[in-house]
């Protein structure tokens, strides 16, 4: 099976614009992060609960799914679900990046 260079293009291209859509800014997200999640998940992103997940170091992309998923009642949790129907794509975002960065 023979791929033709324009359509790794076409591949290198998505790639490359689903990273930048998902590029959140994690300056951004440092506040709502130490009023938001620390108290479940910690100060820096790590659980002293062993039923709640650490989020620091999580994959950006699966963190943004689960915050949107969350906030779309397609993911349920009666602690998360409500908070993250209070935040808007770019908070997600940010958060995103955040906890990816830590």
């Amino acid at each position: 099976m023979r791929i033709s260079i324009g359509a790794i293009a076409v591949v290198a291209m998505a790639i490359t614009n689903m990273s930048v859509a998902l590029a959140g800014d994690p300056a951004a997200a440092t506040s709502k992060a130490k009023t938001l999640c620390a108290a479940c998940h910690g100060p820096d992103g790590v659980s002293m609960n062993p039923l709640w997940p650490n989020l620091a170091g999580q994959k950006e992309q699966y963190m943004a799914k689960a915050l949107t998923d969350y906030r779309a009642g397609n993911r349920t949790d009666p602690t998360m679900a409500p908070l993250a129907k209070t935040l808007t794509d770019k908070e997600i975002e940010d958060l995103a990046a955040y906890y990816a960065g830590l």
